[in-house]
């Protein structure tokens, strides 16, 4: 049916903020009939209007019924496990990448490719791939591109290894679009549930929350795999070398000291582990990946079950040129480019945490097998942090919250910058690891659910810029990581860390003056 006409809080917002970031608390909607219930789906037989992230959402808070709210649940934590069990299989091997195809850089270059190649996806296919296939099948269809990755690995050579990464490149932006969108539509709806009270935005960080609960997991369940097959059969290693010249060399050539130019030849602790055991590996992750398609396919319900069709599902039917077009508009909005240099960031630290501390301080001063313990602390660590980050921002404000993580996160890069590494110091690596892990928890679940407020009426153009600029973020790391070494690389991400802080906390100053603007505004005019 056709939009209703905008309320007068909708028109006093269009006035004031140059688009839309107000919540569902400011629409007035007019009240349900009593109507039969369509028990089919749980939504009563009332009319539905448009909303304001182009899906159809109900008409009223009591258009679901209170079952309703365990179905969205349930939506949400399949997407959370598929996600789960797929990101194991593709964490698991990514973080291995830098120290086990170390040989020309194989490994850093494919995931450079990985991540470039998903700018590119995020401008062209979203939209396009969403209105085609619906945002469920999306994701399958996106899980199904990141298996040749996997089977590459039995041969790694840079004919096979580089056009899987781009493969995983191109379903990237589909795949995290559709999640994206999913959450943030299924957020809204459950605003309409009966006897349930809640606003989009508090939901819509609710899920965020609950899915990288599920998501941080896949850190340690991949990484529990690897080190547990790499360790089969003892360590790896010339055993000839003697302890304290092995401490020697970790002192001298590891942590913020370590540069690319360091090999195994050096350093014994880089030295690769068994084929079979890789191949071992592989098979394991690539079962991962089918049954995470099977779970998308099979447990999670479409979203026609709240009014969205193909192409309505959080944007406007539009190209990928469209796309891009869109893209280059809002870099005309300031909120967008106050936003860049932390979205930036996150991809800076992911990349940096994936090649160079595996390598720089783990793999070096630990060994190759151990990097997955290591990183099960990050996967824990940031689980812990991505649950409890939505209720944290919902009671002291995502602003407090996003102070005290950028306060951890400098605390954390300065102290990894002077460290001197020790031959075996697990308790020191684990502690990075895991600090790492809240951090990275935190302004994943913020940052994110901040990109749903910010750009409520296009959902999909706002989510592909914010993988777009993590993934140049991305791109720029794996690049320097061949390129400089680790100290000058910590300097690089506490410099962005500081810039996009500021344009963060900027950001969210100007929205919240907006809101108290608006709350005057319709206070005055009841």
């Amino acid at each position: 049916m056709d939009r209703p006409p905008p309320s007068m809080a909708d028109n006093i917002l269009d006035r004031e903020l140059s688009s839309p970031i107000a919540t569902n608390q400011y629409q007035q909607q007019p009240r349900p009939e009593k109507n039969d219930t369509d028990f089919g789906n749980g939504r009563s037989a009332t009319n539905e209007i448009p909303s304001r992230t182009g899906t159809v959402a109900a008409s009223s808070p009591c258009q679901y019924e209170k079952r309703e709210r365990v179905v969205i649940t349930k939506n949400v934590i399949v997407i959370g496990l598929a996600f789960m069990i797929h990101f194991t299989a593709f964490h698991g091997t990514s973080n291995l990448q830098s120290s086990v195809n170390s040989d020309k850089a194989l490994g850093t270059t494919t995931l450079a490719v990985i991540y470039g190649s998903l700018i590119l996806s995020n401008i062209f296919l979203p939209m396009s791939v969403i209105r085609w296939f619906g945002v469920k099948l999306t994701m399958a269809l996106s899980f199904f591109a990141y298996m040749p990755y996997i089977a590459a690995q039995f041969y790694p050579r840079f004919v096979t290894l580089i056009p899987a990464g781009l493969m995983v490149g191109f379903g990237g932006g589909p795949l995290w679009c559709a999640k994206c969108t999913y959450l943030s539509t299924v957020a809204e709806a459950l605003t309409y549930v009966s006897g349930h009270k809640s606003q989009k935005d508090d939901n819509t960080v609710k899920f965020f929350g609950l899915f990288f609960i599920f998501y941080q997991m896949a850190q340690v369940w991949g990484n529990l795999i690897s080190s547990s097959v790499l360790s089969l059969g003892g360590p790896v290693g010339d055993n000839t070398t003697s302890a304290n010249d092995t401490s020697h060399l970790v002192g001298e050539l590891c942590g913020a000291k370590f540069c690319p130019s360091i090999k195994a030849e050096v350093n014994p602790n880089l030295t690769p582990p068994e084929p079979s055991k890789i191949q071992l590996l592989n098979s394991i992750f690539l079962a991962c990946m089918v049954g995470a398609v099977l779970l998308i396919i099979f447990g999670v319900d479409s979203l026609k079950r709240y009014g969205a069709k193909k192409g309505e599902s959080g944007g406007k039917d539009a190209s990928g040129w469209k796309l891009l077009l869109s893209t280059l508009n809002m870099l005309k909005k300031r909120r967008l480019l106050l936003m860049l240099p932390i979205t930036m960031f996150i991809g800076l630290e992911e990349a940096f945490l994936a090649v160079d501390f595996t390598k720089s301080f783990v793999a070096c001063g630990w060994g190759i097998s151990n990097i997955g313990f290591a990183m099960i602390c990050f996967g824990v660590a940031n689980a812990i942090a991505a649950g409890f980050a939505g209720g944290i921002a919902e009671k002291f404000g995502r602003i407090n919250l996003a102070i005290l993580c950028a306060f951890l996160n400098l605390s954390l890069f300065g102290y990894m910058y002077f460290y001197e590494a020790k031959q075996g110091d697990y308790m020191k690596y684990c502690a990075f690891a895991a600090i790492w892990g809240i951090c990275d928890g935190v302004w994943l679940v913020v940052i994110n659910a901040f990109y749903g407020i910010l750009f409520p009426k296009d959902l999909i153009a706002g989510y592909s810029n914010f993988r777009l600029w993590e993934s140049t973020g991305s791109v720029i790391g794996y690049i320097i990581s061949s390129q400089f070494c680790t100290s000058l690389k910590l300097i690089f991400l506490i410099c962005v860390l500081l810039i996009g802080c500021t344009g963060y906390g900027i950001c969210e100053y100007r929205v919240s003056k907006k809101y108290k603007q608006l709350d005057v505004v319709i206070s005055e005019n009841i």
